[in-house]
């Protein structure tokens, strides 16, 4: 074994796999090794994204062209990394809101200031109250925006109109996803067949 294979393996083993119920619907967002326990245990089987073939575990290790070049090995055989699996007898959805955090705030926001649209570092952006706490505005979803160190100083204690600000877009309460936890550029591309960004837009979500 190559000095490093062993954290590289727990690295793809950590890696994220999407989550969809019976009907096909994102539910989660869990990692490879807890997918692959699942398939095995056979609660969920494997997707292919381009064919939208599902697999148990036995069918998904004897592939010849697996449709991801990822794999996990053990010293007997190698699995390639499934990047979807649907469950095989849940059907719900989780329909709760988004609790509202800090984090939660950055993912909504993308990281990106609202104001002058310039993504930064966690360090580099704070949360900006879009009417100030000064004159009673709330801490909520509405009225809490990403700003960088540079916008949130000019804007100060003022209102938008007052700075001579407008946002990039509205604030908006978003709805739960199971991409809670994942910045946009942890989601794969693969995944955008079962939840496009255009959709999560629409509805508010991240």
């Amino acid at each position: 074994m190559q000095p490093g294979e062993p954290r590289r393996h727990a690295a793809i083993l950590e890696r994220p796999t999407l989550v969809l119920n019976r009907s096909w619907m994102p539910v989660h967002v869990t990692t490879v090794r807890r997918a692959l326990c699942m398939v095995f245990r056979d609660a969920a089987r494997i997707v292919a994204p381009d064919t939208l073939a599902t697999y148990a575990f036995d069918e998904w290790i004897e592939l010849e062209s697996p449709p991801t070049p990822v794999f996990v090995r053990s010293p007997s055989i190698q699995v390639a990394v499934p990047e979807v699996i649907v469950l095989m007898h849940y059907d719900r959805v989780p329909c709760h809101e988004a609790p509202f955090t800090r984090r939660n705030l950055f993912l909504r926001d993308e990281f990106t200031c609202q104001y002058c649209g310039k993504r930064g570092a966690v360090e580099r952006l704070s949360v900006d109250h879009i009417l100030p706490r000064s004159r009673g505005g709330k801490t909520t979803w509405e009225n809490c925006v990403l700003a960088c160190v540079v916008c949130n100083a000019r804007k100060g204690d003022r209102t938008i109109k007052e700075a001579g600000f407008r946002l990039l877009r509205p604030p908006v309460r978003p709805r739960w996803t199971p991409y809670l936890t994942l910045r946009p550029n942890q989601r794969l591309e693969s995944w955008s067949r079962f939840a496009p960004e255009s959709r999560r837009r629409q509805h508010g979500t991240f």
